[in-house]
C-alpha cells in the first residue's frame, strides 16, 4: 500500500519468521536485517516517517519470557523513538493495541478511557505510549495507533488471532473451537484496514495526528467471541460450535469506540466486516487444502515457531540469531 502510493519504503527486521509465508504477495523492497534492539542511528537517518510495527506480537509469545517482552516491545521501541528524534525524523507512528484496555469490562472505551492491560505484552504498549509521548515536540511527531484484533488473509498470516483460528478449526475439523466461554467481548479489523490506518496517517496534516492516539476499527466490529463463532458456523458448511470443557471467561474483555479516527481521518475508509473476512479466509483455506497439523504446528502459530527455533539452538535464549544460524542463512 505504501508503494502504491508512491513512497519510497525500506523495511528493518530481525526476520525471525521468514520461513512462515503463507501464499505470494510478499514485494521486493530494500531490507535492513537486524533487531529492533541493535538499532543505530545510522539506520534511521535520512528518512521521514518511521512506521514501527517490530515485536513480540502477542499475549503468548510476550508471556514465554516477560522480561524480553519489556526489553523488545518497550525499551527499544523507546529507544527508537529517541534515535529517529535525534536523526531529525519527523513522524513516528506506533502500532499499539487495544490490549491497552485489558479488563475493560462491558463499557465503550475511548482514547481517553484509563489502561488496563493484563499482560506483559499490553503492558509494554502503555509503556511505549506513555514515555514516547513525552517526546513529541516541534519537531518530532508521534502517533499511536492503537488496533483492535487483527484478522484477514495475508502473506504471513498468522493462526492465533481470533477470526483467522475459529475459520481455521473449523474447515479442518468441523468444529468451531472456542477455548473460553464465548462471552468476551473483542473488537476486530482487517489487516488492510490497519495498513490503511497507517496510510492515512502519514498522509494526514500534522495538526490532527501530533501525539494523538486512535482505536483502529469500526465501531460495528465489537463482537462477542461467540457471535464470531456464529458468524464462522454460516460461513463454512458442515461445521458445528464446540466450546471447550475447561473454557471459562477470558480477562481480555474489551469493546472499543473508533469514532475518533473515522471523524479525523477522511482518508481512513476501512473496507472489511467479520463475514466478509471470514469468507476470505475459508476460500484461501479452501485453495491450500490447509490440514490442521499445518494450522496447529510450527510455521504458522508464532509462539511454537519460536520455541523451534530456540530448540533447534537457531536461536539463543535473547532470541536473537544464533552465528550457526547466520552461517546457514535460515
Amino acid at each position: 500500500m505504501l508503494l502504491a502510493a508512491k513512497h519510497e519504503v525500506v523495511g528493518l527486521d530481525s526476520d525471525l519468521f521468514e520461513r512462515c509465508t503463507f501464499g505470494e504477495g510478499i514485494e521486493e523492497i530494500p531490507e535492513i536485517r537486524k533487531d529492533i534492539r541493535d538499532v543505530e542511528a545510522a539506520d534511521v537517518e535520512g528518512f521521514d516517517a518511521i512506521l514501527h510495527l517490530a515485536g513480540l506480537s502477542n499475549d503468548p509469545l510476550g508471556n514465554l519470557n516477560p522480561e524480553l517482552t519489556y526489553e523488545i516491545n518497550y525499551r527499544a521501541s523507546v529507544k527508537l523513538a529517541k534515535l529517529a528524534k535525534e536523526a531529525g525524523v519527523t513522524r513516528y507512528i506506533f502500532s499499539s493495541s487495544c490490549s491497552n484496555y485489558g479488563a475493560g469490562g462491558e463499557d465503550w472505551l475511548t482514547e481517553t478511557s484509563p489502561f488496563n492491560p493484563v499482560t506483559p505484552y499490553g503492558e509494554s504498549k502503555v509503556l511505549v505510549e506513555q514515555e514516547v509521548s513525552q517526546l513529541a515536540d516541534d519537531d518530532f511527531s508521534p502517533t499511536f495507533l492503537r488496533n483492535a484484533t487483527a484478522y484477514g488473509v495475508s502473506p504471513r498470516l498468522r493462526f492465533d488471532l481470533v477470526l483467522n483460528n475459529l475459520v481455521a478449526w473449523a474447515i479442518t475439523t468441523g468444529q468451531v473451537y472456542i477455548k473460553s466461554d464465548g462471552t468476551p467481548w473483542r473488537p476486530i479489523v482487517h489487516i488492510e484496514d490497519i495498513s490503511r490506518a497507517f496510510v492515512a496517517v502519514l498522509h494526514a496534516p500534522r495538526d490532527l495526528v501530533h501525539n494523538e492516539a486512535f482505536n483502529v476499527g469500526r465501531n460495528e466490529d465489537n463482537y462477542r467471541i461467540r457471535e464470531l463463532a456464529d458468524i464462522v458456523e454460516e460461513v463454512v458448511p458442515g461445521c458445528r460450535i464446540e466450546y471447550a470443557k475447561d473454557g471459562g471467561p477470558d480477562k481480555r474483555c474489551y469493546r472499543v469506540d473508533c469514532s475518533k479516527i473515522l471523524e479525523t481521518l477522511p482518508e481512513f475508509q476501512p473496507q472489511w466486516n467479520a463475514r466478509r473476512g471470514a469468507e476470505e479466509l475459508y476460500a484461501a483455506y479452501q485453495k491450500i487444502g490447509l490440514t490442521l497439523d499445518e494450522f496447529e504446528g510450527e510455521k504458522y502459530k508464532r509462539i511454537a515457531h519460536i520455541q523451534s527455533l530456540l530448540a533447534s539452538g537457531k536461536l539463543n535464549e535473547t532470541l536473537r540469531w544464533t552465528e550457526a544460524a547466520v552461517a546457514l542463512s535460515v
